[in-house]
């Protein structure tokens, strides 16, 4: 099979022929993973099974404005002097008086779109899946502050409402466009999260989120592609919505806050997972034969009968120790 073949068979919850894998590293843990005299070979035999496009325009998205300060399309600042991966929202872009002038990048522009043909003909037997990220919940907070957010959704919900709907109207153009092309998924970041529940609650995840979730979602299996979410945190509560939204695969599958084999039994038929290694214990702290037993039981009880695609919880982070990342790469590539 190739890697395209296992994910698709994996999300249609059929055994394949070994569990698919992704694995992604934040800046520092590959600087480390490069310094240690197995990394680069370990890095070689890496195979992840996805082939993850961008939707911004290349080259055009991002630029640094001052010594750790970048600024995105959207005009969010972020200071980059601690974490170098994405960094802290610095500034705000959008404002009660300003939400109607507001202007967002243009979905439409050829560039966003132009490379991609060549690059889906480079994929090499992967799953294709452009990445819509910071796509609903955190693309409002970064233009309008996560504060102020909350906030507005509990004593000012028409403004809310029509923020989202902003965001909404792009998005949907974005899908329309990655999927005219022979993608086969779509994947959109928005972390509801924190270690314990729900950042805004339920009641307020479900007046304000969960309706534009599904006409996202929808929208893409018009098209006939697979959708995919990276949520981080405790958000296993909202996992039946987000089933009868039409999600396909879930995203990050942290172990600090379910249970992977727990979530399998209960939603495994239905939802596809990915992630699982704890990247909060076992990455950094365990030892080199604790993180293979950890991955080959998740391949064993998770990956069952497909249903599951292994990755750490999330991007390996910098804390997480060069032995272990090559013994999770090992126990991967050896199925």
């Amino acid at each position: 099979m190739t890697n395209r073949e296992r994910v698709i068979a994996s999300l249609r919850h059929e055994q394949p022929d070994r569990t698919p894998y992704h694995i992604e590293l934040t800046f520092k843990a590959r600087e480390r993973l490069i310094a240690h005299p197995k990394g680069p070979e370990a890095l070689e035999r890496l195979s992840n099974c996805c082939y993850k496009l961008s939707t911004e325009i290349p080259g055009q998205a991002w630029r640094e404005v001052r010594p750790d300060i970048w600024e995105d399309q959207f005009g969010v600042r972020w200071n980059r002097s601690v974490d170098k991966d994405i960094g802290v929202v610095c500034n705000q872009v959008v404002r009660e008086d300003n939400l109607e002038s507001y202007v967002f990048p243009d979905p439409h522009d050829a560039e966003r779109w132009e490379w991609y043909p060549d690059a889906i003909a480079v994929s090499a037997g992967r799953f294709v899946l452009p990445e819509l990220g910071f796509s609903l919940f955190e693309r409002a907070w970064t233009l309008y502050g996560m504060e102020n957010l909350l906030v507005a959704m509990a004593s000012n919900p028409s403004f809310a409402h029509k923020l989202f709907d902003r965001i909404l109207e792009y998005n949907l153009a974005i899908i329309g466009h990655a999927c005219s092309y022979a993608i086969d998924g779509m994947e959109f970041g928005d972390d509801w999260g924190s270690q314990s529940g729900l950042i805004m609650g339920a009641e307020l995840w479900r007046e304000f989120i969960g309706p534009r979730v599904r006409q996202m979602y929808q929208a893409v299996h018009a098209h006939g592609k697979y959708v995919f979410i990276h949520s981080c945190g405790k958000v296993d509560e909202l996992f039946s919505d987000l089933i009868e939204s039409g999600l396909d695969c879930f995203n990050p599958f942290q172990p600090e806050v379910m249970d992977p084999f727990e979530m399998k039994r209960r939603y495994g038929a239905r939802l596809s997972f990915w992630g699982g290694v704890s990247t909060q214990r076992t990455l950094p702290y365990a030892s080199e034969e604790a993180v293979k037993e950890e991955v080959r039981r998740l391949l064993r009880e998770v990956g069952k009968d497909g249903g599951y695609i292994a990755a750490p919880a999330h991007a390996a982070p910098g804390d997480a120790k060069p032995e272990n990342i090559i013994a999770m790469i090992e126990a991967l590539t050896e199925q």
